[in-house]
Parts: structure tokens; C-alpha cells; sequence
């Protein structure tokens, strides 16, 4: 049985049991004496749609969905062809299924100063602006400007090994040169591939995503949904998690060269605060190294001038982070050129109740844990306060080839602490060379600043930068370089409560070396390679 049939069964109870007929181009239609059964199965080429990339399909595909909407729900197929589309409307119980060799290609936005696109067309109009379009990017408060969008749906799908391809949307700021760009403000643009706002029970699978816009994904207050074997190979954010509830991402992967992976987020885009928790991402490979449609295409080139790319592409939550991230698992997953994972909670969010394991990264272009607890406080300024960041368990992983300018950092701030952090089985390898006057830095607090691992500079520790924090344990954690490096493998400040086992690490400077102490009460090391066993009470400023 092949994955059209299976999806629809899944999808359609009445075709399971060979209750309701499977329509093709010129067979029935609505209007028929079956239309009124529910659910059914539609073809856009029933409704006009083409298919040969050459005349818009738009309302083809819209009438299509609308007449599967009326008839109580049903899957609108799209054989394979090129479907040239502006804004298609999801509606509530229709399931988009995307057939091999089927592609929806977004049409060209209108350029800078014109009205229109591609044949006259436009995108639909952005959302009015609001009281609360401040607190987070205009992307994250709009988004009926896009390819696909639905809001207050429920019981929706897009399935199916076909291609959304975003050629025409527009990626929000200036792009490299030969890349369409255009400003994402502007009237009748496209600004993401597939927007959801206040939405439930939804899945997404299979299909591929190329060159998404801002956003392959924005999904805004959208809750028990699971996204599942999805491709995106794009020029910005893969898939933004934002205020979402019950997720499942797994199998997935993502390229994404010039902004985030995997980004789970808690904006104030609903117009209050509302956190993203019970959220599980596994088995899903992230990266930021390869040009942009080589991994769609399999031939997987990596970028051999970096300065064309960031190479961000990472697992982030924040940096929007009003509500919260709670109840987080990340599991069994593979990063490659990348950031490495991030959590950065800087406008009131709760981080807390957070599992990472088996994770593998090789030339993370970063430390590959940042943990930050921050107060830019981007939001209404009666409520928003400093959040917390606490309960989070790392454990099994492994890091290879990282650059030696930025180490792993957990940072607070003064008088917010994170809290009740465990990390085991921790390997990281990072290339070294660093000298004796990047040991002495001390780095500036930042308090308020955009969250990012080079607001710091430069780090005074090879393995791990620790500031702020209480109730640390680390076990068998160990700090390679490939090259000689003049830092301590780990700078703890204002760390209270940090027990240490079996620690391995390469001891450096004149006194041999591998942690350094500031402001530090209850530090205790036992059975490591690193240092001798000690127990400290309180440290003002002290090495060992």
C-alpha cells in the first residue's frame, strides 16, 4: 500500500471502509449526488488547477479546500505537477497531500514599489498592527502573508513526499546577492511558506521544504501537533515553535545556512504571554553547513567560503521569550556546523523541567551548550519581570571540532540565578590555541543585551564559562584541544553549591591549572584528572 493510500485512510474513515469514491480530473466532482459525503478525496485539477507552473493555480487550489471544508472535511490531492500559488487558506478538517513529483511554488512577491507580482497577483494582506507588535520581529506578528496559513482551524494536515518550494517569499532583510529579496512590510509580499495561529490537532509529514522565506514554519498557539519526516533546506528559519502546546518533531531534518533550525519560542504575538511546554524533538539531523537546495537534492556541497554563510542553523528556544518553556525533551539528535543548542530566557520566560541526551555535534562554530537568563525585558513593562531557568539535565553528549573562541556558557545575571543544572557524560573536543591574554578576560555582564554567545566576547575558559548559577553537579565530563590552549577548562563566578566528579581536563599556565574560582561557596571536586580531590568553602578568587 503506498503512502497516499495510507495517509488517507488515516485521514478518511468512510474511504477505509470503501464507503466513498476517490475523484480524479474529469470524474466526479461536487455537486454530485456522492459530493455530500464526508470525508472525500478532491483533485485541484478538478477544480481548474493546471499544474504546469505557468498560470496561477490560487483559486483552483482555494476552491478545492473550500469545497472539502463544506462537505464536512476531505483531502485535496495534488498529482504531480507545478502548482504556481499565492496565499492558499487551510480550513478546518482538509488535508493537503502532496504527491511525488507534486511542487507548490510560491510566485513572485511584488518587487520593492509595485503592487502586485507575478501575473498581477499578491499575497494576502498582513494583519493590522497591534499594541503588542513591539515586544517581538514584525515575521512573528503576521501571518496570512504567507504561501499556506490558517488560524482558529482544528483537525488539519498537509502529508504527502511533494515540495513546497518558497522561490517567491521574501526572507525580511537584504539576501546575497542573485536572491530575490524584498521588504517583508511591504504589501503583497509573501513572508513564510506555512503560518498557523491558534490551531489544533495538526500534522505535517513528509513533504520537503525549499527556501521557506523568514520562516519555512511559523506556528503560533498551536497545540497537540506533531511535525514529522519533514526536509527544509532554507534561507532562514526552518520551523518556529511559538507559543505551542503538545509538539512532536521528529525525523526531520533541517538546513538552515543564515538563521535557526529548530526554534521554539514564547513571543507575545497572541497579545499575552503564553509559555511552549510539553515539547519532545528527536532523531532529527540540524545544520547550517551545506548550500542552500544541496541537501534537498542530495548532493550535500558545504560552503567552502564561509564568509557567505553563519552557519546558525541551530536547536534554539528564545530569543522571543515572554511566556516559557516548559516540560522539553531533546533526544537522539545530530548537529553539524552549526551553534549547537540554545535556551535563552531574556524577556520573563520560565525555563524550566528540561531533558537533553544523546546528542552528537561536530564543527559546532560555538561553544555547543548556551544557556542564558537574561533581562532585556521586551514586553509590557508592568508585567514583565527577570524569569527563571532551572531543572535541566544534560547528559551523553558528544562535541568535536567546535571553534576556540567560545566555550559553553551558562550565565545568569546578578541576583537571578539558573538553577538545578546536571550535566554527565559530557565529551567535547574543540580546536584550541587560544593564548594567555584570552585567559585573563573578563567578560562584561550584558544584562540587557540580544542574547548570543558573542555578546560576551571572546571566553576565558576552553570547556565550560559558569556564571551565576546554583546547584551545579557535573560528572564524568571531559575538555579536549586539538591545539595547545592557555585557558582553565572551566571559569565558575558567583557559583554556589557545584559538586564535580570525575572530571577530565587539560591542566594549563604556569601552575597547572584547570578550574578557575571567583566568588564561589561550596565547591567540591572528587575522583578527576583535572584537579586533585578538594572541598571549598568559599573562594574568593583562587585556581586549581
Amino acid at each position: 500500500m503506498d503512502a497516499f493510500r495510507r495517509d488517507l485512510l488515516k485521514f478518511s474513515p468512510l474511504a477505509a471502509a470503501g464507503l466513498v469514491p476517490l475523484f480524479a480530473a474529469g470524474q466526479e466532482r461536487v455537486g454530485s449526488p456522492l459530493s455530500g459525503l464526508s470525508p472525500m478525496l478532491l483533485d485541484v485539477r478538478s477544480f481548474g488547477a493546471t499544474g504546469t507552473g505557468r498560470t496561477l493555480d490560487t483559486p483552483a487550489v482555494n476552491a478545492a479546500i473550500e469545497a472539502a471544508a463544506a462537505a464536512g472535511g476531505g483531502t485535496v490531492m495534488f498529482p504531480a505537477g507545478t502548482y504556481l500559488c499565492f496565499s492558499i487558506r487551510l480550513k478546518s478538517g482538509v488535508h493537503l497531500y502532496l504527491s511525488h513529483g507534486a511542487v507548490i511554488l510560491a510566485a513572485d512577491s511584488p518587487k520593492p514599489g509595485e503592487a502586485t507580482g507575478q501575473m498581477g497577483g499578491a499575497y494576502d494582506a498582513a494583519e493590522a498592527k497591534t499594541a503588542w507588535d513591539a515586544y517581538q520581529d514584525y515575521g512573528h506578528n503576521h501571518w496570512h502573508n504567507s504561501l499556506l496559513w490558517g488560524e482558529d482551524l482544528h483537525d488539519i494536515a498537509i502529508t504527502g513526499p511533494g515540495l513546497i518550494d518558497g522561490r517567491g517569499l521574501s526572507r525580511g532583510f537584504p539576501a546575497p546577492e542573485g536572491w530575490q529579496s524584498f521588504v517583508a512590510e511591504q504589501a503583497g509580499v509573501g513572508n513564510k511558506a506555512i503560518a498557523l495561529k491558534n490551531c489544533r490537532n495538526v500534522i505535517l509529514r513528509d513533504f520537503s521544504v525549499l527556501k521557506g522565506g523568514h520562516f519555512a514554519l511559523l506556528l503560533t498557539g498551536v497545540d497537540n501537533i506533531t511535525l514529522d519526516n519533514l526536509l527544509i533546506d532554507t534561507d532562514r528559519d526552518g520551523m518556529d515553535l511559538d507559543c505551542c502546546r503538545n509538539v512532536r518533531v521528529a525525523h526531520c531534518t533541517v538546513n538552515s545556512p543564515w538563521d535557526d533550525g529548530i526554534c521554539p519560542k514564547s513571543s507575545f504575538a497572541l497579545g499575552y504571554a503564553r509559555a511552549t511546554e510539553n515539547l519532545t524533538i528527536s532523531d532529527c539531523y540540524v545544520t547550517g553547513g551545506y548550500e542552500l537546495g544541496s541537501v534537498l537534492e542530495g548532493t550535500w556541497k558545504k560552503f567552502t567560503d564561509l564568509r557567505k554563510a553563519t552557519r546558525t542553523g541551530q536547536i534554539k528556544f528564545g530569543t522571543e521569550s515572554n511566556g516559557g518553556f516548559r516540560n522539553i525533551a531533546i533526544t537522539n539528535c545530530v548537529l553539524e556546523d552549526c551553534h549547537g543548542i540554545a535556551f535563552e530566557s531574556v524577556d520573563g520566560a520560565l525555563c524550566e523541567d528540561v531533558a537533553i541526551s544523546n546528542i552528537t555535534m561536530r564543527g559546532v562554530d560555538r561553544g555547543p551548550l548556551f544557556f542564558r537568563l537574561g533581562a532585556r525585558l521586551r514586553g509590557p513593562s508592568e508585567t514583565t519581570r527577570v524569569g527563571t531557568m532551572k531543572r535541566i539535565m544534560i547528559s551523553n553528549i558528544v562535541s568535536s571540532g567546535s571553534t576556540p573562541k567560545f566555550a559553553n556558557i551558562l550565565s545568569g545575571i546578578p541576583g537571578s540565578l539558573i538553577e538545578d543544572v546536571k550535566i554527565t557524560n559530557f565529551y567535547m573536543e574543540q580546536q584550541g590555541g587560544a593564548d594567555a591574554e584570552q585567559a585573563a578576560l573578563r567578560p562584561l555582564e550584558e544584562v540587557k543585551k540580544y542574547p548570543a554567545q558573542e555578546m560576551f566576547g571572546p571566553m576565558p575558559a576552553q570547556g565550560f564559562y559558569l556564571r551565576h548559577l546554583r546547584n551545579l553537579e557535573m560528572s564524568h565530563v571531559e575538555i579536549a584541544a586539538a591545539a595547545p590552549d592557555a585557558r582553565p577548562a572551566f571559569y565558575l563566578e558567583d557559583v554556589e553549591r557545584a559538586d564535580l566528579l570525575a572530571i577530565t581536563a587539560p591542566r594549563t599556565g604556569p601552575q597547572g591549572t584547570a578550574f578557575a574560582l571567583r566568588e564561589v561557596r561550596d565547591f567540591r571536586i572528587h575522583l578527576s584528572r583535572a584537579a586533585e580531590d578538594a572541598v571549598v568553602g568559599a573562594a574568593a578568587e583562587q585556581r586549581l
